[in-house]
């Protein structure tokens, strides 16, 4: 990560440098307009080198857009790939879901002011050669500032390269459901092997996960105890059929406890958006493993339980973090624009207005 502050004084090696949307007139018209429906390459690079810092803030030239962060896409590519080793809505990307941004700190990631939309990353991302892409799905051009802070490497050893990747599902429930009592659907079941768990990543090749923030809006309206947690983190490491690592439920894997609502920020892990009454609406978590990274050397799969024993249908959505040996397993195409967008608030997945979230043959609808 950043340099620890008692090796502050030691002389890094490289030269510092910078890519921004300064004017180069000389002029204040310091950001690039990002034209609606295209996409701007805003960093090519074909020198060694090592992303230490990247800062956005945008916004639309007809003011604000709702659920902008959402509507523009984040890419980099090293080395000369074809397929991008970072691929992620922009609000997901900077540490925060539901299209949204919320000032927060954690050590790689910050939202700051004003309200969030100063977007930070300080994950470090080695390259021989880099590219970073913005595609703006959004109604109307935007005004788009950034700075990528790099540093020029004479030569570099041959590090892993940074990877993210975000994913999106309606998490499906069991039919057993309709027959359970509450206690039953909150409690009961068992699931020892991860099936039909909610994946935030599936990976091939040898690296290391970092983490992942997790957004969840809470569909199930109920008057009884309706806490959507409860389910096990379970990893699988290098091809393992049970877990390699197996949890204790959805806030402990957070580092959190006992249902919370209460926002929480500290360098590793918090909870951004706490939710409504009786857990009801959208929450945002995050867990980074800077200090404790999940090393693995032919495959990872990231996942968890959406309720104790997949008893939930929730708004799941997270963005992963890991580093690795390219080549990496290609991504799954992004979901188009219209089926990235959150769900309103009180949203009802009874009701017909929700397609095409929402199946009401077959229940509801994986991304």
């Amino acid at each position: 990560m950043s340099l620890e502050l008692e090796s502050i004084y030691k002389k890094q090696s490289g030269k510092r440098l910078r890519e921004s949307s300064y004017d180069r007139t000389g002029g204040n018209k310091d950001f690039y307009t990002l034209e609606a429906g295209k996409k701007l390459e805003i960093f090519n690079n074909q020198d060694p080198g090592k992303i230490n810092h990247i800062w956005i803030t945008m916004v639309g030239m007809n003011g604000p857009e709702e659920n902008l962060y959402r509507k523009v896409v984040l890419r980099m590519y090293w080395d000369g790939e074809d397929n991008p080793s970072v691929e992620a809505p922009i609000g997901d990307f900077f540490g925060m879901g539901h299209g949204i941004t919320k000032n927060f700190v954690s050590a790689p990631f910050q939202m700051a002011p004003e309200d969030g939309q100063a977007l930070n990353c300080y994950l470090p991302m080695p390259f021989k050669k880099a590219k970073i892409v913005v595609e703006n799905n959004a109604t109307q051009d935007l005004k788009f500032y950034f700075y990528i802070d790099y540093v020029k490497l004479e030569k570099m050893d041959e590090p892993m390269r940074f990877h993210a990747q975000w994913h999106r599902e309606i998490t499906k429930n069991s039919e057993s459901n309709k027959t359970m009592s509450n206690a039953e659907f909150e409690f009961g079941g068992k699931n020892p092997v991860g099936k039909d768990n909610y994946v935030i990543l599936n990976a091939k090749g040898s690296g290391q996960y970092i983490g992942t923030n997790l957004n969840i809006h809470n569909l199930r309206f109920t008057d009884k105890w309706n806490w959507y947690g409860e389910g096990d983190d379970m990893i699988f490491i290098d091809g393992d059929k049970e877990p390699t690592i197996h949890g204790t439920g959805m806030e402990d894997y957070f580092n959190t406890s006992w249902c919370p609502t209460q926002e929480y920020n500290s360098p590793y892990f918090g909870i951004i958006l706490g939710g409504g009454p009786n857990w009801s609406g959208k929450v945002s978590y995050y867990h980074y493993h800077i200090q404790d990274p999940i090393m693995f050397d032919e495959s990872i799969k990231v996942t968890i339980e959406h309720g104790h024993d997949n008893h939930r249908s929730d708004d799941y959505s997270s963005t992963a973090y890991w580093y690795q040996n390219e080549p990496h397993l290609k991504f799954e195409p992004l979901l188009p624009v219209k089926d990235r967008l959150p769900l309103p608030d009180g949203a009802d997945p009874t009701s017909e207005e929700q397609e095409p979230y929402f199946n009401y043959q077959n229940g509801p609808k994986n991304f």
